[in-house]
């Protein structure tokens, strides 16, 4: 095997058990942004429960949180080769960013759509996801909980693709 199909199987292997979180409009006020819907816990303390939930699964974590749909479409974009899964919450794009569910739509792995609170038991302009036909999965109103569960979610998901695969490559 030569150096370059080497480093190409790293990399796969590195990708295979890294997650990537995506975080949309205004969840950088998460903590102080009406904590009675949302909960007291900043983003970062989201971050962190969902970094220690993936370590203690074999998996690394990277985060992204931006206000701008266009960052979180190239990080779409560009975890397609680096990441194995994503989480996603959205925020105010879950129920308009049609650049966000194309991107999502382009990716090949899971993708598990994140939401604090329940939006179907809020507003009725919050009840549409435009990500949610895209997304393999959705956790929404368990608050502070969510984030782990998507990290064990996305962890099981992968899991059951690798036997899968190692499966079938038996059966040939």
């Amino acid at each position: 095997m030569s150096d370059e199909d080497l480093s190409e199987v790293t990399s796969q292997q590195s990708a295979q058990r890294s997650l990537l979180v995506l975080s949309g409009a205004n969840l950088q006020l998460l903590g102080s942004r009406q904590p009675e819907i949302y909960g007291s816990a900043t983003l970062e303390d989201h971050m962190s429960a969902a970094r220690d939930e993936a370590r203690g699964l074999g998996f690394s974590l990277e985060s992204l949180q931006s206000n701008h749909e266009g960052d979180l479409v190239d990080a779409i974009g560009q975890a397609r080769s680096v990441h194995a899964a994503i989480i996603i919450n959205p925020g105010a794009f879950t129920h308009y960013s049609w650049a966000i569910h194309d991107a999502l739509a382009a990716c090949e792995f899971p993708i598990i759509e994140v939401h604090l609170s329940n939006p179907h038991r809020r507003e009725a302009w919050r009840h549409l996801s435009v990500v949610s036909s895209v997304a393999t999965a959705v956790i929404m109103g368990l608050g502070a909980s969510g984030y782990p569960m998507a990290v064990r979610a996305a962890a099981a998901l992968l899991d059951t693709q690798q036997l899968g695969l190692a499966e079938a490559s038996t059966q040939e």
